[in-house]
């Protein structure tokens, strides 16, 4: 039986805008262990983007709304080195702290040395990393989301893993159907992130349109509009450089996030402007200026660091 609110222990969520830290609230909530009192999401501020998942500003804070719960949004610089991260991270852990929270909840699943850098890093501060999903094998966990109304799109790929064609698609049974062999089904090793548009725990649904899908850095994005905005091809095209950043959402370097879920690290460094994005689908203007191309730069959102929330 689930406590009683008052005596439930505080608890912040690592929220991605994707799928597992989704999943993740609702199971934390259906399980009446925690009360979650926040979300905490990183955003790379010069686009106003998820990190990572390249999620428009606006749409997280229209999830954030439709599960009925405040944001905490950890802004970071682009291009945003390991030290800055962890100084405003620790920044908003402070006050989670203050706000009496002992608690930090994650949708990883199975990647163990994710797990163990987010339990020493929030060890020190007296905060406790729980995971309401790990362990539970993929496939059936995958299925499951779809038919407990869970609604998502693919908004970024690794076209090493999936076909390019497959970003933009609806995470439903038929996705998965579609993967290839080997690619986790919920995309644990970073082969692909969502967005989540509806679920369990959905007080209404976020209604998005599909927009321009681009490749930059070897990583295929779809932009997602809200409903009531029309296409455009400026900013509205616009995605960004993974630059410095961790591949899955999970960190970058040799640094663990704790603001997302998880995936493998992949090297950091590179400190140039992008190159242009090239077009899969949609139009593309044909000059537009480097400012106006650019998606999030992923901060590790799902990788090996305290930067990062779960898919």
């Amino acid at each position: 039986m689930a406590r009683a609110r008052e005596d439930r222990p505080k608890a912040w969520l690592s929220w991605s805008s994707g799928k597992d830290s989704a999943y993740a609230l609702a199971e934390v909530r259906r399980a009446g262990t925690y009360d979650v009192v926040r979300l905490l999401t990183t955003v790379t501020d010069a686009f106003g983007r998820v990190s990572m998942h390249g999620v428009r500003e606006e749409l997280l804070d229209a999830q954030a709304a439709a599960v009925g719960l405040p944001l905490e949004k950890v802004r970071i610089p682009y291009p945003c080195p390991n030290a800055t991260y962890e100084r405003e991270m620790a920044r908003a852990l402070d006050r989670a702290a203050a706000e009496g929270v002992r608690h930090m909840v994650f949708g990883d699943l199975f990647l163990e040395e994710v797990r163990a850098y987010r339990e020493e890093r929030l060890r020190p501060l007296g905060v406790e990393a729980v995971f309401p999903l790990w362990g539970r094998p993929t496939g059936p966990l995958a299925e499951e989301m779809v038919r407990a109304g869970l609604r998502a799109r693919v908004c970024c790929l690794d076209p090493r893993h999936l076909p390019r064609e497959l970003a933009g698609r609806a995470f439903d049974l038929e996705f998965l159907a579609s993967l290839p062999s080997g690619v986790d089904p919920c995309g644990e090793r970073g082969e692909f992130h969502t967005f989540v548009s509806e679920g369990p725990g959905f007080r209404a649904p976020v209604r998005v349109h599909v927009g321009e899908t681009v490749e930059r850095e070897g990583f295929v994005f779809t932009d997602l509009l809200p409903e009531q905005r029309k296409w455009g091809p400026s900013r509205s095209a616009g995605f960004g450089p993974r630059l410095g950043l961790a591949r899955g959402g999970r960190a970058a370097g040799s640094s663990v996030a704790v603001g997302h879920g998880g995936s493998s690290p992949r090297p950091a460094g590179r400190d140039h402007l992008p190159e242009r994005p090239r077009r899969i689908r949609g139009s593309w203007p044909e000059r537009v200026p480097a400012s106006e191309t650019q998606l999030s730069p992923a901060s590790a959102d799902r990788t090996t660091s305290l930067r990062s929330p779960s898919r």
